[in-house]
C-alpha cells in the first residue's frame, strides 16, 4: 500500500473513534441511549473504512469480496446511526416537544 493512502486511512479511523468516544461520553453522561447507538454506528464505519484494504493485502480476499465487507460494515454503521437519529427511545417523563416549555410552544403557534 502507499504511505499517504495508510496515512489517511489512520486518520479517518482516529477521528471516527473520536467522534465515537465523545458519543459515548455522551451516552454515560446523560444516559442517553441515542449516543450510544451513534457511538455504535461510528465505531462500524470507521473500522469498515479500514478493512477493504486489511482484508485485501494481508487476508489476501479478492477486491470484490473486501469491497462487499467494508460496504456492508459501513452501511450497518449509517443504519445504526439513523436509528440514532429517528428511533423511539423511551424518556424520562417527557414527550418529545416537551423540551421548549409551554411559553415558547406558544409562542411558535403551537397548541397544548
Amino acid at each position: 500500500m502507499h504511505t499517504e493512502l495508510i496515512i489517511a486511512k489512520l486518520v479517518t479511523v482516529l477521528l471516527g473513534l473520536l467522534i465515537a468516544g465523545q458519543a459515548y461520553r455522551g451516552y454515560r453522561r446523560h444516559a442517553s441511549t441515542p449516543m450510544l447507538y451513534l457511538s455504535v454506528g461510528f465505531i462500524l464505519i470507521s473500522v469498515g473504512s479500514v478493512l477493504e484494504g486489511i482484508l485485501f493485502d494481508v487476508v489476501g480476499l479478492s477486491i470484490f469480496q473486501a469491497g462487499t465487507v467494508e460496504t456492508a460494515l459501513v452501511a450497518a454503521g449509517m443504519l445504526v446511526i439513523l436509528y440514532s437519529l429517528y428511533g423511539v427511545f423511551p424518556t424520562s417523563g417527557t414527550t418529545p416537544g416537551d423540551w421548549r416549555g409551554e411559553e415558547s410552544s406558544r409562542e411558535w403557534g403551537g397548541e397544548k
